[in-house]
């Protein structure tokens, strides 16, 4: 189901379910970062939803302003058929926070708003995602919805950018969420780009929305 006008960037709050037949598949993904096989094949088989809950709050350790308020996203994933769920638990204020979870192990990510002009700098050649081996190519920055009904964030922006570093693996994750025309429809999109070693894959996770 298409997401509603209502729903933007600077508001998450809800459930939704990633339509496998609009994304592009994860198992190159998952491949890269190390993931066996019979968990890869169980992800593919698996429905996986978002609960997500997105509010102000203080930000969790390590910090240095513990008594600002930040936006804070927290998402349970469930899914089906026997795959355990993870969290995704981040403060949009750029600061590194390590996590371990049986799927991706030892990692520690950052996230953070950003608007079009900034993500476009940011994965341009000379910009920091292409000199630091994230990106190969503006994949993450392609075609988003950028109009003014999408300024959700604080000073206008229209995304959220996540970067996560693995810690015992040796791959990065770059996340770019927003809303895209997928279909004739408005979506809630996520594109990523998990990169190892000068390898680099590239895909798109799409969302239904699920009214309550």
């Amino acid at each position: 189901m298409a997401a509603p006008t209502t729903k933007t960037i600077g508001d998450l709050n809800g459930k939704w379910v990633l339509n496998k037949t609009l994304s592009d598949s994860v198992d190159p993904a998952l491949a890269l970062q190390g993931v066996g096989w019979l968990v890869r094949k169980a992800i593919g088989a698996a429905t996986v939803t978002l609960h997500v809950k997105q509010y102000k709050g203080a930000p969790t350790p390590p910090t240095e302003k513990p008594d600002d308020l930040v936006t804070r996203i927290d998402i349970q994933q469930v899914a089906t058929a026997g795959v355990k769920g993870t969290a995704e638990n981040r403060c949009l204020d750029y600061v590194f926070r390590e996590h371990s979870d049986w799927l991706f192990g030892h990692v520690r990510g950052r996230t953070r708003w950003i608007g079009a002009d900034e993500l476009k700098a940011l994965v341009t050649e000379g910009g920091e995602a292409r000199k630091g081996g994230w990106v190969e190519d503006d994949f993450v920055a392609q075609d988003w919805l950028e109009d003014e009904g999408e300024k959700g964030g604080p000073d206008g922006e229209t995304h959220v950018l996540n970067h996560v570093e693995s810690l015992d693996a040796g791959w990065t994750a770059l996340q770019v969420w927003g809303f895209q025309s997928v279909g004739g429809e408005r979506r809630y999109v996520r594109n990523i780009v998990v990169a190892k070693a000068n390898k680099f894959v590239n895909f798109k996770m799409v969302y239904d929305w699920v009214p309550e």
